[in-house]
């Protein structure tokens, strides 16, 4: 039996490092965290995505009392993305959370495994790599491409 050891490649920055345009994208993600709906876990996600277009979309978490009903922030805005610019790439993902505190998350949080499977979606859709920018206090993550948290994809791309 043979080991293979897969690799992933994630830049840590601080938010000052990042463009304007990617620390603008953060931003609108750490403020769509206010307008999430949580009174279950208390976890407020927020994300936004810039098309290729130049536009800007965000999303939010909103949960449910029957739990499978709630939709995660990134799939919020990505399928808003999707609905409404079905032919423009999504170019870039910000996603900034909350904790039960209510203060800003210290370490980035990532996207669960269904956000993930729809960022992969979404990246072999538009055969592109979307760049994920994950906020936390202490630093922001940057990663080029879903494929870099989840090397062993379903899809096509």
């Amino acid at each position: 039996m043979k080991e293979v050891e897969l690799k992933s490649v994630i830049q840590e920055c601080q938010m000052q490092e990042l463009s304007a345009e990617e620390q603008h994208l953060l931003e609108l993600a750490i403020e769509a965290t206010s307008r999430s709906y949580a009174p279950y876990s208390h976890f407020h996600v927020g994300a936004a995505v810039r098309l290729d277009n130049g536009i800007e979309i965000i999303g939010c978490n909103q949960e449910n009392a029957a739990y499978p009903s709630g939709l995660c922030a990134e799939r919020t805005a990505l399928f808003s993305a999707g609905a409404q610019y079905p032919e423009v790439p999504v170019r870039m993902l910000a996603i900034a959370a909350r904790g039960t505190d209510g203060e800003l998350t210290f370490e980035p949080t990532g996207p669960c495994g269904s956000c993930r499977q729809v960022i992969i979606e979404s990246e072999t859709r538009a055969k592109n790599p979307i760049r994920i920018l994950l906020y936390g206090r202490r630093c922001v993550y940057v990663i080029d491409g879903i494929r870099q948290l989840m090397p062993l994809t379903f899809s096509e791309f």
